[in-house]
């Protein structure tokens, strides 16, 4: 049976964290499926297709990663698509206790899906999206920080002219 992981996120926009996280889950499981969950609650600065077409790009040279969009629960998706597994990055012990949080509700929704947890590269250990935005907004340099395609993406939404 295909060992087929979700990776869950609002990945607004991907990072080069997401990526570590999501390169490492491609060598465990066949098949890694990043899914761009609509968070409604959240003032995003891509839109969904957007998101999931920069995803797309960052993430071509993996083979066995593909990207999906998903309004709703989380395990609903994963049992849909018959996943073993949820592949969750986490960057300090702040993580942690949310992340545990999440995982006791998955678990008791679907007791059948695991979660794995992967430790994100020191090096990207403070980044988040949210730091991204906030710098790239000020015209700071991100180039290091995120795939090249989002830092043209975030350069072209924060230098481009308002109308």
């Amino acid at each position: 049976m295909k060992r087929i992981a979700v990776c869950p996120g609002s990945f607004d926009p991907i990072t080069l964290g997401h990526l570590d996280i999501i390169k490492r889950g491609a060598r465990v499981f066949d098949e890694v499926i990043v899914v761009v969950l609509n968070n409604s609650a959240k003032n995003s600065l891509f839109t969904l297709e957007e998101r999931k077409e920069l995803i797309t790009e960052a993430t071509s040279a993996i083979p066995n990663v593909r990207v999906d969009s998903f309004s709703g629960l989380l395990m609903d998706y994963a049992k849909k698509i018959n996943a073993s597994a949820i592949l969750r990055g986490l960057r300090a012990v702040s993580d942690f206790e949310y992340e545990m949080q999440i995982t006791a509700m998955n678990k008791k929704l679907v007791d059948e899906i695991d979660t794995f947890f992967v430790m994100t590269n020191n090096q990207y250990s403070f980044l988040s999206s949210s730091i991204v935005k906030e710098v790239a907004k000020y015209g700071g340099n991100v180039k290091d920080l995120v795939p090249d395609c989002v830092n043209s993406a975030l350069t072209e939404k924060f230098l481009k002219p308002q109308v």
